[in-house]
């Protein structure tokens, strides 16, 4: 049970970091008018909770490029660490 646990714990930290990386492209790609991209707006919403997190724990004037930035890597070793936790569980 614990091991399913941190499967899918793992599963949905996968899936937020992916979220950001197209999040990413589709900011490269479309430039000012992602907002009107359906494909973004999702994104967007799939993304907003660990943004929201990663802004708290910066400081209050910081871009919304650098907060991205930031929930990505605090996935990445959250991601890490739900592997390293599963193989010496």
């Amino acid at each position: 049970m614990v091991f399913f646990l941190i499967g899918a714990l793992r599963a949905i930290v996968e899936m937020l970091g992916l979220c950001l990386i197209g999040q990413a492209v589709l900011y490269l790609l479309s430039g000012q008018r992602r907002h009107a991209n359906p494909v973004y707006q999702l994104l967007d919403l799939l993304t907003r909770a660990p943004r929201q997190l990663c802004a708290r724990l910066l400081p209050a004037n910081s871009s919304q490029i650098l907060i991205a930035i930031g929930s990505f890597v605090i996935l990445a070793f959250l991601w890490l660490g739900l592997a390293w936790l599963r193989k010496f569980h």
